[in-house]
């Protein structure tokens, strides 16, 4: 069962908002940022969400719900991971949020992750969605 905690990471990223949005949106560009990753979704609500990939030798094929769309400003969708050893069950997925908003000459862009069980998948998940949006820093400001 997902757990009552959650963890939240701010960027700030020197691109136009549109630009973070396509990031948000786009495969190509999120396999450059989401550890090689391969999303494959028509981006519209209701609409499923599937991650496959390998990790560390293994394969894995995640999924979710796109449960929100306001385009230029936030994503909102569900997460279950087939290397969780969770049952894919509607308990068992977590919510992740991703957001961006104007600020200056760029884009604040803020990860948040709601669904996680104890202090150890908190700090995995900061570590990991700071990694993330470094890598997605590194992608837009290139």
């Amino acid at each position: 069962m997902a757990g009552p905690l959650k963890v939240t990471v701010t960027k700030n990223i020197n691109a136009p908002v549109a630009s973070v949005w396509q990031a948000f949106t786009d495969p190509d560009m999120i396999k450059q940022y989401l550890f090689g990753t391969t999303v494959t979704s028509d981006w519209k609500l209701g609409s499923s969400i599937t991650y496959t990939g390998e990790w560390e030798g293994k394969s894995y094929e995640d999924k979710g719900q796109i449960m929100d769309v306001i385009p230029f400003k936030r994503l909102h969708t569900t997460y279950w991971s087939s290397m969780s050893g969770k049952a894919d069950k509607p308990e068992n997925y977590v919510d992740v949020f991703y957001e961006v908003e104007p600020n200056g000459d760029g884009s604040k862009v803020t990860i948040t992750q709601e669904g996680i069980e104890n202090e150890d998948g908190v700090e995995h998940m900061k570590k990991n969605w700071g990694m993330v949006l470094d890598a997605m820093k590194k992608l837009l400001e290139a």
